[in-house]
């Protein structure tokens, strides 16, 4: 129905009803009071403005138009425009059809038309484990994909390895200084290095494996005459020496041979970690490739050829003011060495080379600030800025025991999402995470995630699909079989409350996939997926399938419990969760 209106708003807009530029997505709810009719929508009074009409006037004018729409049996304005609409029973029976032969498919669309999408998330710098606030971005990347693919669209999912910046160079001299540590040499370890004894000093030793004591310099060679490091010097200064020192001392190779395994170790750890809580990526893309290919000279290139660049003080400037952000943005320092942001520029250029539609970036909350200066460098280079969309994650908090759990990350004692999901398990943690919205906070509960009870909504959820299985596993052994086409044969039997429910609910779940696959919401599946577990628990508490000799009538209660299961198994699906058979 939300397709047909959708339709109806085309028409009209071709007709000269309505403005073309207006974009309007019609939705439908389920009315509480059933008198009310099987669905409602405020269509009407969202098109009385851009129509310059009364919306009851609007409405009639629409219900004109739904006149030959097959299934529908009235619609009624109610109030100041509101449409009710009452669906003919034939309609609803034939539903359950539907979702029985389309199986896993059902819910899927083509409205995407196969837009060629790229959604990049994660994208933590590989300088130590992911941690809980990387989970809920890696949830958040990749049911967003999924639900993107749901309706038609073409996606790559991609995670940008920050392999080219300061803060792997600091990595390495960490990794060094722990590789010397443990070959016996007394260091003085920077207050600014990665301090972390656990994954730091195991990339250390299997350096020290490989590579014996090729690398081993002595402790007073490293820190002869290094400026002093905090509290009573400047802890950047000294960490940049030390990194100097190093290469200096190791030459470029011996420096690569620590900067490599510190990297592909941490890598590797990132990959397996994000493969084994569901997240897989069509490509794995190197920041540092972007500078050996000379793309970050070329994007400054093309700025400089577009009059967009100045310099001041040695630096070169982009005029990031000129197209909306709040101040002019370096691209290359007064030392020749270009920013992290030209890299920036470099990259998104090249995801639209590449010939993606649209882009999607998926960034933590703290890079807020970072959306304006992005957006204005592709609109100084002809880029449309709105087929960039920045999806920002906000943090995840830890609760347990209703105490919040500590977290830090350059200490060393952060909490990995690997104990994350060793703790609640991945399908908890993925569900949890996409909960709320991902602009919002999030309050994540452990007890509650772990817990196998009814307040838990994911426990909830998966019962509800491990009950119907149930039920199918126990008509053997009540001497019973499903025969789905005699339950055909009795559909307009299935006329209690709970089972007119079931119909209204199951039927909201193709537009539900499109308004949450559009709007980049997975929260809005969650909680669908909560509702029609609730519905379902109410039918099977109310109703004993399996009782009586009436088989016509039990059948077709069991076509109605099999389509809920599969609506269920689909929409766990695309939030990466398992639909159990037995819990």
């Amino acid at each position: 129905m939300e397709e047909r209106l959708q339709a109806i708003c085309k028409q009209l807009a071709s007709d000269g009803e309505l403005p073309e530029d207006i974009s309007i997505k019609p939705v439908l709810t389920v009315p509480k009071d059933p008198a009310h009719g099987d669905f409602a929508s405020n269509l009407a009074m969202q098109l009385a403005k851009p129509m310059r009409r009364a919306p009851r006037a609007v409405a009639e004018l629409i219900i004109e138009r739904l006149a030959d729409t097959d299934g529908l049996a009235k619609v009624e304005i109610a109030g100041p425009g509101f449409m009710n609409f009452f669906v003919e029973a034939g309609a609803a029976f034939a539903l359950i059809d539907t979702i029985l032969e389309a199986g896993e498919r059902f819910g899927r669309s083509t409205v995407g038309k196969g837009e060629k999408v790229q959604v990049e998330f994660v994208s933590a710098n590989p300088t130590g484990p992911l941690h809980v606030g990387h989970g809920r971005g890696a949830a958040y990347g990749s049911v967003v994909a999924n639900l993107l693919e749901a309706v038609g669209c073409s996606v790559e999912r991609e995670y940008y390895v920050n392999d080219a910046g300061r803060q792997m160079h600091i990595l390495a001299a960490s990794v060094w200084l722990r590789y010397l540590e443990h070959l016996g040499e007394v260091i003085q370890f920077p207050s600014n290095g990665y301090r972390s004894e656990g994954y730091i000093l195991d990339i250390a030793r299997a350096l020290a494996d490989e590579h014996g004591r090729q690398l081993l310099v002595e402790s007073g060679k490293v820190f002869a005459d290094l400026p002093e490091d905090a509290p009573v010097g400047d802890k950047e200064r000294h960490i940049d020496a030390l990194i100097d020192r190093m290469r200096e001392l190791l030459g470029e190779n011996g420096y690569q041979v620590v900067f490599r395994a510190a990297l592909d170790s941490i890598l590797d750890d990132i990959r397996s970690d994000l493969a084994e809580f569901g997240v897989t990526y069509d490509n794995w893309y190197s920041e540092q490739s972007l500078a050996d290919r000379g793309l970050v000279g070329r994007a400054i290139e093309r700025l400089h050829e577009a009059r967009h660049v100045y310099e001041r003080d040695g630096a070169l400037w982009f005029r990031a003011t000129d197209f909306g952000d709040d101040k002019d943005r370096v691209v290359r320092r007064e030392n020749g060495q270009t920013t992290y942001f030209a890299s920036d520029i470099a990259y998104h250029l090249d995801k639209f080379d590449r010939g993606f539609d649209r882009v999607i970036d998926i960034w933590g909350a703290d890079h807020h600030g970072y959306v304006p200066r992005v957006k204005a460098a592709l609109t100084a280079l002809g880029q449309s800025a709105d087929r960039l969309t920045v999806s920002l994650v906000q943090f995840a908090i830890l609760y347990r025991g209703g105490e919040r759990v500590p977290m830090s990350t350059r200490s060393g004692s952060f909490v990995t999402l690997r104990e994350l999901r060793e703790e609640v398990g991945s399908d908890a943690a993925r569900f949890f995470y996409v909960m709320r919205a991902a602009n919002q906070h999030l309050d994540f509960d452990l007890d509650l995630a772990k817990s196998q009870s009814n307040e838990n909504p994911l426990y909830y959820i998966q019962y509800a699909h491990a009950r119907v299985a149930s039920v199918f596993r126990q008509l053997p052994l009540r001497g019973f079989e499903h025969e789905p086409e005699m339950g055909r044969e009795a559909y307009e039997r299935l006329t209690e409350a709970h089972e007119q429910a079931l119909f209204k609910r199951l039927a909201q779940y193709p537009a539900l996939i499109e308004r949450a696959a559009t709007a980049h919401e997975p929260h809005q599946l969650v909680h669908y997926l909560r509702d029609l577990a609730q519905d379902f628990h109410s039918y099977y508490n109310a109703h004993a399938f399996l009782l009586g000799e009436d088989a016509a009538l039990r059948n077709a209660r069991l076509n109605l419990v099999a389509a809920t299961r599969q609506v269920l198994a689909n929409g766990l699906g695309l939030l990466g969760v398992n639909a159990p058979d037995e819990m």
